[in-house]
């Protein structure tokens, strides 16, 4: 039995075909941008303001009623995060983790861990440099 394969899955979520808001969506693009920037003025990442609408506002789609994404808006009135949701939430792990290991020098698993995390980080920031999503002298 071999634990690591050279696949990757073809598991995931698929969109919706029609590209229309759902008729029970009553909700005008406007209202939903302004309900986007005081999400985001109060301090939520992009993916929490998502989850948000679709709990509490019913929006399951923010592209199909507005016909642009949440991050796109954001970055339009001028208050997307500086550096990317999944690099940031990346480099917090990493940080609670060395505090676990300031407490605990002997836990080698978490040393392990937080070399395989460290490592994520650093791919990530590779290919943030590349596309531009972060300056070439990011550290």
């Amino acid at each position: 039995m071999t634990v690591f394969k050279t696949g990757k899955g073809i598991s995931a979520s698929a969109l919706p075909y029609k590209r229309t808001p759902p008729v029970w969506v009553k909700t005008a693009a406007s209202e939903v941008e302004e309900m986007i920037t005081k999400a985001a003025k109060k301090g939520q990442m992009p993916s929490q303001i998502g989850v948000l609408l679709r709990d509490q506002h019913g929006i399951p789609l923010v592209k199909s009623v507005t016909g642009s994404k949440i991050l796109r808006i954001l970055k339009a009135h001028g208050l997307a995060p500086e550096i990317p949701e999944d690099l940031y939430f990346l480099i917090k792990k990493a940080v609670a983790i060395r505090k676990h290991l300031e407490r605990n020098r002997k836990d080698k698993d978490s040393k392990f861990r937080l070399i395989l995390v460290e490592s994520r980080i650093h791919r990530l920031a590779r290919y943030y440099k590349r596309t531009k999503k972060l300056p070439p002298t990011w550290k």
